[in-house]
């Protein structure tokens, strides 16, 4: 048997865009190398920092992200992912660039978890910054415009130490914003069905909040799964074995 290589890695099929955060990436975070049940490779992009990319709007960064995307895909990466759910406004310039799947962002989820909702239900999105998230930001990810949106700002940690890139996290009180602001979209919004969190930092506590809400809840690490097991389908054993 003869094989063709090619690349400098193998076996890590998604490469994952970081930006440049000191706060704390605990497990369940996707920058949390332990989160992953296969192999990532990382590439920070530096001077994206999260104030940048949020509140900012990610201004003057596409170049600084191209060119780490592509550096990836180099060194072998077969799909593209990043650590910011406002990243969706990359998502047309990056898969241009790159010519390898790319999901910049968990809004991408949203039509597909309507899709999978009953009638007269729908999903609804939890955000580290409702003031930031633009019609521009969920119209890159086809997310429709009158979708529910719930936002941490306001609580005692998680939106501050965020995107103040603090290096000090109070888990449970980060915790407590994430239900509290999951809780609160849910009593304006009857008509949820599920929900889908923006910001990557939100996964470590996405059970917490589907056991709050009792609504199904869906995340980066759960689109990043779906995502790898695309680019690198599970062999099975054949009847033959």
């Amino acid at each position: 048997m003869k094989i063709s290589g090619g690349k400098s890695f193998y076996g890590a099929s998604v490469g994952i865009l970081m930006l440049e955060s000191r706060f704390p990436r605990i497990p369940g975070d996707m920058g949390n190398a332990q989160s992953w049940d296969f192999p990532v490779q990382y590439r920070v992009v530096r001077g994206a920092s999260p104030d940048l990319a949020v509140r900012g709007g990610a201004k003057g960064l596409l170049p600084a992200f191209v060119e780490a995307a592509q550096a990836l895909v180099a060194d072998g990466a077969d799909g593209i992912t990043t650590t910011c759910g406002f990243l969706s406004l990359m998502q047309a310039d990056l898969a241009a660039a790159v010519g390898v799947p790319v999901a910049t962002s968990s809004l991408m989820q949203v039509g597909l978890v309507n899709a999978l909702l009953p009638p007269g239900r729908r999903a609804g999105v939890l955000t580290v910054s409702a003031k930031s998230l633009t019609p521009a930001h969920l119209a890159a990810a086809r997310v429709p415009a009158d979708t529910p949106v719930g936002s941490t700002e306001g609580g005692r940690e998680f939106t501050r130490a965020i995107l103040d890139n603090d290096p000090v996290l109070d888990v449970a009180l980060a915790r407590q914003d994430n239900i509290d602001a999951a809780l609160a979209l849910r009593a304006a919004h009857p008509d949820l069905g599920a929900l889908v969190l923006e910001c990557t930092n939100m996964v470590p506590y996405a059970r917490d909040v589907a056991q709050a809400t009792g609504l199904p809840v869906f995340t980066i690490h759960s689109f990043i799964s779906w995502f790898q097991s695309g680019l690198r389908p599970r062999r099975f054993p054949s009847v033959e074995d």
